[in-house]
């Protein structure tokens, strides 16, 4: 049985290949959303892949919608697993059982801390430029991204708006590993996940038959699009 505060779609539990792609996603998760249609929540998408699914729920619920850079931070021989993220404020957190397991050396913390540093910095220049984050404070939140594994960028995510004051705050993603969200689920007020997956495997891409790598160039037309202000 599920958390009291996860919400998912019973017809979808378990299954792979339940997308199409990440605007399908988001348009079942907007369906999950109905009842924010049209108010006062803000949709805050972890770039790159949480941008077409947040872009397809703002447009459809008609709600505002803006990017916060997360990072994994990253172990010195791979280009994926973590062990720890960083936020877009410099809010930071560490996996402490991978660091023990791992047995990484102080400098490679802070090597590996201080790339994803920088990776976080460069997206803010590119994705934000100048511009503030929208008002956070005990506003309703709402962070998508396109899938949960692990959970370190969407939990640093969370970490962050926590610390900016935000009032409530929702994580909506299209897929996850149940065990991911059960560890989410204390820190937020409710996680709606269409396709929850148990298991010894998981991967965020066998929830999707079309699965392809989102560039900054897509982002930055997501963002034009949105927002041509911008532009």
């Amino acid at each position: 049985m599920l958390d009291h505060n996860i919400h998912d779609l019973a017809e979808l539990r378990d299954r792979v290949r339940v997308f199409r792609d990440r605007a399908h996603a988001g348009e079942v998760l907007a369906g999950m959303l109905e009842k924010y249609r049209g108010s006062d929540a803000l949709l805050l998408a972890i770039p790159a892949g949480g941008v077409p699914v947040a872009a397809e729920i703002a447009t459809l619920l008609e709600i505002a919608f803006d990017v916060i850079p997360v990072s994994k931070i990253l172990f010195p021989w791979t280009t994926e697993s973590g062990f720890g993220a960083v936020a877009f404020d410099g809010t930071e957190w560490l996996n402490e059982d991978s660091i023990r397991h791992s047995r990484l050396d102080a400098e490679s913390i802070r090597a590996a801390t201080e790339i994803a540093r920088d990776k976080v910095q460069q997206r803010i220049v590119k994705f934000r430029g100048a511009r503030p984050l929208p008002r956070l404070h005990d506003r309703m939140v709402i962070v998508v991204d396109d899938g949960i594994a692990a959970g370190s960028t969407i939990r640093v995510a969370v970490l962050a708006l926590s610390k900016a004051g935000a009032g409530k705050v929702i994580i909506a993603t299209p897929t996850a590993h149940d065990t991911a969200l059960y560890t989410l689920a204390p820190m937020v007020d409710a996680i709606c996940c269409a396709n929850v997956r148990s298991g010894l495997s998981f991967a965020v891409a066998d929830a999707y038959r079309r699965w392809t790598d989102v560039d900054d160039d897509e982002v930055m037309d997501i963002l034009a699009q949105l927002h041509p202000a911008r532009s």
